[in-house]
């Protein structure tokens, strides 16, 4: 463990971009897969708690701290091989994506912008703007605490479902040090468009395609406009994005929903209803949240609803995770209230739960 930097009693608030949660007693730095693997296999042997983190755009993290051991996978690799891109676990993936653009693939440059490390995009199927990650990975080169060997997860292997995989249904096994993927080469055009707002915000149809750098910066600007562009200046970008995933409900369900909307807001009221397939129905977070009464900015004390968009919590500076979650907890129970449905928390927490 000589060549990674580790540092006892660390700060972990700084790691990420709520800007909150108390130290690690232990923190190690990785820069190369060898180190990832490593440290992780140390921690196992020792029987030490272990906490990934990469960009920490998805981590809230109680004041407690964490007792045991941070990995903070640092790995950087970016490798283009005609369509195919492979990235390390610790690259940016803002900055991925900008890179890809330019190289002129298609396939995430609707996904610009988005904070965070691109080890964590399949663990969440990360996806905005009408593209998700499960759509162009190919692989995932992944450490397998089970068994300790390194292992490659094609796309079926990766059991991709919204917002949800199978890194994320078993958090403990798979620590992801690559991830690869299959862009397009549309002679410098995005992929079809299928997200009604960008489309709009362009002038053209769903289904078009656009210059590849004109969707991205698009797509950039839409963000920014709702505080989901990483800004040190910004307090409404002090947080995780969206907190809570938009809720998929059933036929049944939905019905439930229907019923419960036209009695609190009117027989004409149509709330947000997209087909997520099995003949399910997903409606929005941030319109529940919205309806429900907790408008944006709403909140007194230093943990507010974002003043930009109402599905992002932030920390107005001078926060606690106690004061965070005491936030969440209030919209949670404000939207059961209201409609029925029970939201769920985006990012991962560590030491606390809702």
């Amino acid at each position: 463990m000589n060549a990674v930097h580790v540092l006892n009693d660390a700060p972990l608030a700084p790691l990420t971009t709520f800007r909150l949660g108390g130290p690690a007693t232990r923190l190690v730095t990785a820069t190369t897969d060898a180190e990832v693997v490593e440290a992780v296999r140390e921690a196992d042997a020792a029987g030490t708690p272990l906490l990934v983190i990469g960009g920490g755009s998805n981590l809230v993290i109680g004041d407690e701290g964490f007792a045991g051991t941070a990995l903070r996978i640092a790995t950087g690799g970016f490798e283009l091989n005609g369509t195919e891109l492979e990235l390390a676990a610790g690259e940016v993936w803002t900055d991925a994506v900008a890179r890809a653009v330019e190289a002129g693939l298609a396939g995430v440059e609707c996904l610009a912008g988005i904070p965070g490390s691109a080890g964590a995009t399949p663990i969440q199927n990360v996806g905005a703007y009408g593209q998700e990650v499960a759509s162009t990975i190919t692989e995932v080169i992944a450490y397998d605490r089970t068994t300790g060997e390194t292992v490659v997860l094609d796309n079926a292997g990766c059991a991709f479902s919204y917002r949800h995989s199978r890194f994320k249904a078993d958090p403990a096994r798979y620590v992801v040090l690559r991830v690869r993927f299959a862009l397009e080469d549309a002679g410098g055009m995005s992929g079809p468009l299928k997200y009604a707002e960008v489309a709009r915000a362009l002038g053209v149809g769903t289904g078009d395609r656009v210059p590849l750098a004109t969707a991205r910066e698009t797509v950039l600007k839409l963000r920014s406009g709702k505080g989901m562009v990483l800004d040190p200046e910004d307090h409404d970008t002090w947080s995780a994005g969206s907190f809570f995933t938009n809720p998929v409900l059933t036929e049944a369900g939905y019905a439930d929903f229907l019923t419960r909307v036209h009695d609190r807001l009117g027989p004409d009221t149509a709330p947000p209803a997209y087909p997520a397939g099995d003949g399910r129905i997903k409606t929005s977070a941030a319109w529940l949240i919205d309806k429900a009464g907790f408008t944006k900015g709403y909140g007194t004390g230093p943990a507010r609803i974002s003043t930009k968009h109402t599905l992002a919590l932030t920390n107005r500076g001078g926060a606690t995770t106690a004061d965070l979650l005491a936030l969440a907890r209030e919209v949670v129970d404000g939207v059961h209230a209201a409609f029925g449905i029970t939201l769920v928390n985006e990012p991962v927490t560590v030491g606390v739960s809702l």
